[in-house]
């Protein structure tokens, strides 16, 4: 049962919040890393590279697939979204995470609802199928029950932490819809497989199929990352967007 108080509290969402937090990222980063292994030491000189050398330079870098000059930069973004986003997300094993925990604190009453925008139905079999628009007793449907599933599950946790139940096990009803925060950190490199495979862009040389809700993130780390490094991502869009 969930009394009136406990379902007044909790909160529906349909967006992601993608912040970031702290960076030391810049072009000039690729362009000394790249030439240390013909000038050495004074590679650092050029970190004032005038833009053309360094585009045609991380151009090539990018082109042949040239990693590593890549990886000598980092970004912390701060993500919030429902935990099977972040169960996607750690797919990715070149970045760093620390997200919040269910032991250690009572998990707020957040919850992601799919907004009108979400396709509901797919079509096809697996590795060729897409995603078309649901009809408005889908969405109704869709919305109604995943409200529904929530509030109840959420009132059977706190029925539980006021039973004196320990956190690590009333969560254990709360639903992956849940949301959760987190801090990534990666370099532009990590960055860029993880764009090449949770974003669906036109001009991809390897297309593909992300869920929808970790492609809303993506894109925002995309564009912050962009505003960082904007001759990097140039490279990264013009060669297929393919991670070197």
């Amino acid at each position: 049962m969930t009394d009136d108080a406990t379902a007044s509290a909790i909160e529906f969402r349909s967006t992601m919040t993608v912040e970031l937090v702290k960076h030391s990222a810049s072009d000039a980063d690729v362009v000394f890393a790249a030439r240390v292994s013909t000038k050495g030491e004074s590679s650092l000189d050029d970190v004032e590279a005038d833009a053309t050398g360094a585009s045609g330079l991380i151009n090539y870098l990018m082109r042949d697939r040239h990693g590593s000059p890549f990886e000598h930069n980092s970004m912390t973004f701060f993500v919030s979204a429902p935990i099977f986003v972040f169960r996607e997300f750690m797919r990715h094993r070149i970045a760093s995470y620390n997200e919040e925990s269910g032991r250690y604190r009572e998990l707020r009453p957040i919850f992601y609802v799919p907004g009108p925008d979400r396709r509901l139905v797919q079509q096809g079999k697996p590795g060729a199928y897409e995603f078309v628009e649901g009809t408005p007793e889908q969405f109704a449907l869709v919305d109604s029950l995943v409200r529904q599933s929530c509030t109840q599950a959420y009132g059977a946790y706190q029925q539980m932490l006021a039973a004196g139940v320990a956190r690590e096990v009333a969560r254990v009803v709360l639903p992956v819809t849940t949301y959760s925060t987190m801090y990534v950190t990666m370099n532009a490199r990590a960055l860029m497989n993880f764009l090449s495979l949770r974003t669906k862009r036109d001009n991809s040389r390897n297309p593909s199929y992300p869920q929808r809700e970790i492609e809303l993130v993506a894109d925002a780390m995309e564009l912050e990352w962009a505003a960082l490094m904007p001759l990097t991502h140039a490279a990264f869009e013009a060669h297929g967007r393919v991670a070197p």
